[in-house]
């Protein structure tokens, strides 16, 4: 298990460890950090400390992550769109309503079943039995390009580039109305709505996690709704979800986000019309340069026709 070293930075004041860690490292969850607490893992001065422990700028942490588990989630044939594929990665074509991986209570099919047919079982160990070789995923009715790793080498290199945003990302929304400006930036944070839990929101200043968006505009359609180009720099929850509705332009079909049934469509969308379309980056373990595109599925076309 590889050890690393990590000091909390200036400004933290008597923080919970596992936020804490959880904040500063994307490439792990919460849950992951929770494993690697209840396995002693996590040390500070040398002796392990619990998650709940609280911790101040200055302190320094040496943890590592627990082995991984090795899945035991069925292989199903959804006759995946593979669109690059070689010994450490495999990026895929996502279809709207395809799950990215399974938890509590989930017993459909998923991305992570799909790859286990493809890869033959060859997917990286490192995100836990219901995760294998996913490095980052995709909402539910999000459509288009998601990256896996065979290998637990790719992963913790991918990890890190995700973490150090050397990817670039780039996803099309269908939103309403039409922006004022050609091109912006928001950069406000993100937290959890403190009642409804299934959703995230931008809050104040020096709360919450980071995020980043930058978005241009692409095309309108009689001002009725708009094509946007979004590059994210950051990968919270939801995160152009909430930040175009923040800018007030909600994606066509995001109900939870502000969406409103408009009379004039060509049709009701009956998803939230997002897209992963592009992913750019110089292979870490080949050096090779790719960028991947995915082509707009059927009932985004519909909307740009």
């Amino acid at each position: 298990m590889e050890k690393r070293n990590w000091e909390v930075p200036e400004g933290v004041s008597k923080a919970r460890a596992d936020k804490l860690l959880s904040d500063a490292h994307e490439a792990f969850s919460r849950a992951d950090f929770h494993r690697a607490f209840e396995q002693g893992l996590v040390l500070k001065d040398g002796q392990a400390i619990a998650k709940k422990e609280k911790l101040s700028a200055g302190d320094v942490l040496e943890f590592s992550m627990p082995e991984p588990i090795q899945s035991d989630l069925s292989p199903v044939d959804l006759n995946l769109d593979i669109v690059f594929e070689d010994p450490h990665i495999v990026v895929v074509n996502k279809a709207a309503g395809l799950v990215t991986h399974h938890g509590a209570g989930l017993s459909e099919p998923t991305l992570v079943n799909g790859l286990l047919y493809h890869c033959r079982g060859q997917l990286s160990g490192i995100g836990g039995v219901e995760r294998p070789g996913i490095v980052h995923r995709l909402d539910r009715e999000t459509s288009g390009l998601i990256l896996a790793a065979k290998t637990d080498s790719a992963h913790r290199a991918f990890s890190e580039m995700f973490q150090s945003r050397e990817l670039k990302k780039e996803y099309l929304a269908l939103v309403k109305g039409v922006p004022d400006l050609l091109s912006g930036s928001v950069k406000r944070a993100i937290e959890r709505h403190p009642v409804q839990r299934h959703k995230m929101r931008v809050c104040k200043e020096g709360e919450g996690r980071e995020a980043h968006t930058d978005w241009k505009l692409e095309k309108t359609f009689e001002k009725l709704y708009s094509l946007l180009r979004c590059r994210i720099h950051t990968g919270r929850t939801h995160q152009i979800r909430v930040h175009l509705l923040f800018i007030k332009h909600p994606i066509l079909g995001d109900a939870t986000y502000g969406y409103r049934k408009l009379s004039n469509l060509p049709s009701e969308p009956k998803r939230v019309m997002l897209h992963s379309e592009r992913l750019a980056f110089t292979h870490p373990l080949t050096n090779e340069e790719l960028d991947l595109r995915a082509p707009a599925p059927g009932d985004f076309k519909a909307f740009l026709d």
